[in-house]
């Protein structure tokens, strides 16, 4: 079984192996389109979960947040294709928002899991991780806008 990597292990991998990389400016029109199509990954969400669609309701989910971090990120000039890079950016770079570095690699397990080796998201797995979601969610959306509004 894979050991879970340490937010610094998995920061400093990144680094090392070249997924964090320097954008060369701020791209306001993508974290705008970013902002623009969570609400639509919220309001799915909000749809599966009333359906009892766990496993499609935590993809809406992590998707959302995904996307936050990356329009979050993109503030500091730094973008990346592989999520456990981009979370432990954020981790890492931001410990004045005391972010849960096992949350961030708990839904991304999960979602791998779902994804690609079809394990499906349980009520109760779902019901474990939707706290973090909405309180992470709404953390980075009011980050984002105060630093759009300085901008």
């Amino acid at each position: 079984m894979r050991q879970e990597k340490t937010l610094e292990e998995a920061y400093d991998s990144c680094v090392s192996q070249g997924y964090l990389n320097e954008m060369r400016k701020v791209d306001f029109a993508k974290i705008k389109a970013n902002l623009s199509m969570i609400d639509e990954l919220l309001e799915s969400a909000r749809d599966d979960c009333n359906k009892q669609r766990w496993s499609a309701g935590y993809d809406s989910l992590y998707d959302a947040l995904r996307l936050l971090v990356e329009a979050f990120l993109i503030f500091d000039k730094v973008r990346s294709s592989n999520h456990q890079c981009l979370f432990a950016y954020l981790c890492c770079k931001n410990p004045e928002l005391e972010l849960d570095w096992g949350f961030f690699e708990r839904i991304r397990t999960r979602r791998n899991g779902m994804n690609y080796y079809g394990e499906p998201i349980t009520a109760e797995k779902f019901n474990k991780d939707k706290l973090g979601f909405e309180l992470y969610t709404s953390l980075l959306r009011k980050e984002i806008v105060k630093k759009l509004k300085d901008d």
